[in-house]
């Protein structure tokens, strides 16, 4: 005779237990496969980033400029993109130089002294 009450077997109640197990532990595993990966695109712009202050001088890029170049080198998957982000921000460089002999104008034109 069945039973109506709805009654569910401790095979599914294990097998539900473990299947729930499995997917935590493959939860934490990718979760941790990303943030080494985020960790070491990070790396990679912070050494660009660095190679590229050796040729700031006393006028120099704001924050921001800094942190938006490291993220699209770190964004970028072809080396012409990394050519590209290099580029750009060699730029900013360039017209952050051009108000090296003024504080007022380097501030001015979004740039920072120092």
């Amino acid at each position: 005779m069945v039973n109506q009450k709805g009654d569910i077997s401790i095979t599914v109640i294990i097998v539900a237990a473990i299947a729930l197990i499995v997917l935590v532990v493959l939860v934490a595993i990718f979760t941790g496969r990303i943030t080494i990966f985020q960790q070491g695109v990070t790396v990679t712009g912070d050494t660009e980033l660095t190679s590229m202050r050796i040729t700031y001088g006393q006028c120099r890029p704001v924050l921001v400029a800094e942190n938006t170049f490291k993220s699209e080198f770190g964004k970028a998957t072809t080396d012409e993109a990394k050519e590209l982000a290099r580029n750009n921000f060699a730029q900013v460089i360039s017209t952050c130089k051009d108000f090296s002999s003024d504080k007022g104008a380097c501030e001015a034109n979004g740039c920072r002294w120092g």
